[in-house]
């Protein structure tokens, strides 16, 4: 049986999807994406929805922000985000 996922949290996954196409390169994109991802993580969670919590946290694992430098696995990141 597929999951059912709340609306608010669907419409707060897809804006996190568009603000790490933007996050790739601009580090407080990229903190301000792992802070939303964070907290859908535990919406999720609190909403019995695992395996897309599961997703999260995959994403979470890969996503390390780092100053003055580009996401070094923004590829890997945003495949996994096209898949919510």
């Amino acid at each position: 049986m597929a999951e059912k996922v709340p609306d608010d949290i669907k419409k707060d996954l897809e804006k996190a999807c568009e603000l790490h196409q933007r996050a790739v390169s601009d580090y407080e994109k990229c903190v301000e994406f792992s802070k939303i991802m964070s907290d859908l993580l535990g919406r999720l969670e609190d909403a019995d929805c695992f395996r897309s919590a599961d997703k999260v946290m995959t994403v979470l694992l890969n996503c390390s922000p780092k100053e003055g430098s580009h996401c070094e696995k923004a590829t890997l990141v945003g495949e996994k985000m096209k898949k919510f």
